[in-house]
């Protein structure tokens, strides 16, 4: 009996273990389609993943000046700033890409939004790569107006996702 709960014990940490392995993937957003989307707070995230990266940035730069060199915050700074690029990039495609912005022909009326959104998409994830390869503050910057610029087109003025939009109501 005691042998048995050992087992059950082992299976159970063994499975909760793997389950915080693949956290990050568990907790992208559905493919079923559930059809509950918060498009603003997805952006806000974006938003918070930038600001991240920003603050890792600046910390990584003063500790890596500083003379008595604090090598384990120095890794852990790295460490979350290559975390929130992930993030950042997770986002854009997982959500974004594959479940918000549908597809149009492109002899449609729409596809010049259509490209105009996967290009802006397509930026803020080479910005999170750059930010993820220097230290460099222009990339955050970067990173910022491509937001910006992609919250207008696929928000629209009214703060919602514009209506005209054909892929908002296709992919719900």
């Amino acid at each position: 009996m005691k042998r048995l709960r050992k087992s059950i014990l082992l299976i159970l940490v063994t499975g909760a273990a793997a389950l915080f392995c693949i956290t990050p993937t568990v907790l992208s957003h559905c493919e079923i389609p559930c059809g509950i989307y918060n498009d603003a707070m997805r952006l806000d995230m974006i938003a918070e993943n930038i600001t991240t990266i920003e603050k890792s940035i600046k910390e990584i730069n003063a500790l890596s000046q500083a003379g008595d060199k604090n090598y384990n915050q120095l890794v852990r700074w790295i460490m979350n700033k290559e975390h929130h690029a992930d993030y950042l990039c997770d986002t854009v495609t997982e959500y974004f890409m594959k479940q918000r912005i549908a597809p149009v022909e492109s002899t449609d009326e729409a596809y010049q939004d259509y490209v105009r959104k996967l290009t802006l998409l397509h930026k803020l994830m080479v910005y999170s790569m750059k930010c993820k390869q220097t230290t460099d503050m222009e990339n955050v910057a970067k990173l910022r107006e491509y937001l910006g610029q992609f919250r207008a087109a696929y928000m629209g003025q009214s703060g919602s996702p514009a209506a005209e939009s054909p892929e908002h109501d296709h992919m719900h």
